[in-house]
């Protein structure tokens, strides 16, 4: 699938246009080697996947591309340029940009030269960022339309809490520095998206760097080292404007979403811990709000860390028509789809459960005795972990999906993915009616990896996705 979709600049005129795109044939997945006893002997790598059915390597790891240091923990990636851009014709989607939590660094990759095999083009150290923007925990990554590449931090370079946003230049990908204005860090990062037609962008929290990057401690949530807030900036003057606090039912909010569409005012993110879907919304009065609509309970369940398990949601996408919202709970197990045509009031439209803690036979067991998914096999491998990151093909048909969080919080919640690989795996997805199925003819095993067992997380593909577009 080619980088470039037309004549004009990268990525499509429109979400809609988007949908009628190529078939994805590509994946790239940045994937982990957990540390031993904390201390990274194997560098992470880019895994490059075959996803053409017509391909005699479909559904195989075609290519691995090691980075040149240990200690990174790759974790999510995107673009130099995507459909923000696509009024520029000197723009090309042809470097995905890998920015990396432990390290802070920032790896850029050369896609175009040669797609199957990528290769690094340049290293922006972890101490050069933290030299000029004061950062370091970096995470989400997104192009914009003036042609620079903004990342968001989590933390300052002592890894307390700090939420923040580097600028690299989009041409050299030099570090232009902050974002933000002046004294307008956050406590907390993690995730954003901009609506510049609205000038607003919105950001989410996950917690202090000292406290996740360990595993999870329940007293790290009472010590308050968690955010539970969402945070409105003015987009030309980049400055916070308002804060939401979510409340007790909104401790950990991850990945966040406009709706598509550049003309609307209002997404959703998907929080972890509370395992809630909040809306956010432009309001009458100018200011912005945010309302739970999806709740999802936790189980009363024995032979567990808690005597209640929380679906911890982890991810959340939406199609690009604006139809479907779908999420992951990893710790019970399953994926979730619904119709957001209305999206004050989500309807549930498909549920499927791929592995998870709460799988039959398994040591934990559902207090109220209700029935317990099934474990999970696919082409001979049994399904071990939870369903974490997703991505959505162009389409909105086929929903791909890796078990993998955190290589510490992997290592706490499922020690078996960290001795024999994650895997990656695809849902069928009925856009109809809604509806999921899983694909029994398709199945990553990374624990087949050149270099031993990885743990693989997020999905992007060439030609960009629901999830790095962003229309202005």
């Amino acid at each position: 699938m080619s980088s470039e979709h037309c004549c004009g600049g990268p990525g499509y005129a429109s979400p809609l246009e988007a949908m009628r795109g190529p078939r994805e044939t590509l994946i790239y997945v940045p994937c982990i080697y957990a540390p031993e006893n904390g201390v990274a002997h194997k560098p992470d790598v880019l895994a490059t996947i075959d996803v053409d059915p017509s391909s005699p390597t479909f559904s195989e790891v075609i290519h691995v591309l090691p980075m040149p240091n240990t200690g990174d923990e790759l974790h999510h990636s995107g673009w130099n340029a995507c459909s923000s851009c696509h009024g520029d014709a000197s723009r090309r989607r042809n470097k995905l940009i890998l920015p990396a939590v432990k390290s802070g660094r920032v790896y850029v990759i050369d896609t175009e030269t040669d797609e199957r095999a990528p290769r690094i083009f340049k290293v922006v150290e972890g101490e050069e960022i933290k030299r000029k923007a004061g950062l370091t925990a970096l995470h989400t990554s997104h192009c914009l339309a003036d042609g620079n590449i903004m990342l968001s931090a989590m933390g300052d370079r002592d890894g307390n809490g700090k939420g923040g946003f580097v600028l690299l230049d989009g041409k050299d990908f030099s570090v232009l520095g902050n974002w933000e204005g002046e004294g307008d860090a956050l406590p907390f990062g993690y995730d954003f998206w901009y609506q510049p037609r609205h000038n607003v962008m919105l950001s989410s929290e996950w917690g202090a760097p000292n406290a996740f990057l360990n595993g999870f401690n329940p007293k790290d949530v009472e010590d308050g080292k968690y955010g539970k807030s969402l945070h409105v900036w003015d987009w030309k003057e980049r400055k916070v404007i308002q804060d939401i606090d979510l409340g007790d039912e909104g401790i950990m909010p991850l990945e966040l979403r406009f709706l598509h569409d550049p003309n609307q005012t209002q997404g959703f993110v998907g929080v972890a811990l509370s395992s809630n879907i909040f809306r956010f919304f432009k309001s009458e009065d100018g200011t912005w709000k945010a309302e739970k609509v999806i709740d999802v309970p936790s189980k009363d369940v024995e032979n567990w860390a808690l005597p209640s398990m929380p679906g911890i949601i982890t991810d959340i996408l939406i199609s690009l028509d604006d139809k479907f919202l779908y999420f992951s709970n990893w710790v019970q197990g399953d994926v979730r789809q619904y119709d957001i045509t209305d999206p004050s009031h989500p309807k549930l439209t498909g549920q499927i459960f791929v592995g998870g803690s709460l799988v039959n036979g398994g040591p934990v067991k559902v207090v109220s005795g209700e029935k317990q998914p099934d474990p999970v096999t696919v082409k001979g491998k049994t399904i071990k972990g939870g369903p974490q990151m997703i991505q959505l093909s162009l389409d909105g048909k086929r929903l791909y999906v890796t078990t993998s969080l955190f290589s510490s919080w992997d290592k706490q919640f499922y020690p078996d993915i960290v001795k024999e690989g994650s895997v990656m795996f695809q849902i069928d997805v009925n856009t109809d009616k809604g509806g999921l199925t899983l694909n029994e003819n398709f199945l990553v095993d990374f624990g087949k990896m050149p270099d031993g067992p990885a743990l693989a997380h997020e999905v992007r593909y060439p030609g960009g996705d629901c999830s790095s577009d962003i229309w202005v």
